[in-house]
């Protein structure tokens, strides 16, 4: 799996970023670690990177400030998803996802997982209702 803490600095940025991100990396990981072989293997192809909340530009195409996570590009039935014209990866949110946990670290972990898989499921070609049946809403 690709993950990447590069952020362009923001004036939004954290001041216990590291740590955060530190938090959010194990949990990816672990999180990653324990899915089924078949899983697993595609999921570690796809990158995975950190912002503190959904820029400028997110924002000006619709998302919501408040994001905690977001998948981009084409999903995993498509085909090669990984080189198509906007590569596939999943965007992790952390200030707002700290904040959604009210700043307590398991919490923060659990979400961090929670966020990951229902992402990992649009990846997979899950819609919205499919996420909620399996409780990833």
């Amino acid at each position: 799996m690709v993950l990447s803490g590069a952020v362009a600095r923001q004036p939004s940025l954290p001041s216990n970023w590291e740590r955060l991100l530190t938090l959010a990396q194990a949990e990816v990981k672990a999180t990653v670690d324990s899915l089924p072989v078949d899983l697993r293997d595609q999921a570690a192809q796809l990158p995975i990177t950190y912002e503190p909340e959904p820029n400028r530009d997110l924002r000006n195409d619709g998302i919501e400030p408040d994001t905690l996570g977001l998948f981009v590009g084409e999903p995993f039935s498509a085909g090669d998803t990984i080189r198509g014209p906007i590569p596939a990866q999943i965007i992790l949110f952390l200030k707002n996802i700290w904040e959604m946990a009210e700043e307590d670290e398991d919490f923060y972990r659990e979400e961090i997982r929670t966020t990951l898989l229902h992402e990992l499921g649009h990846f997979l070609g899950l819609d919205e209702d499919d996420l909620e049946e399996r409780g990833l809403d």
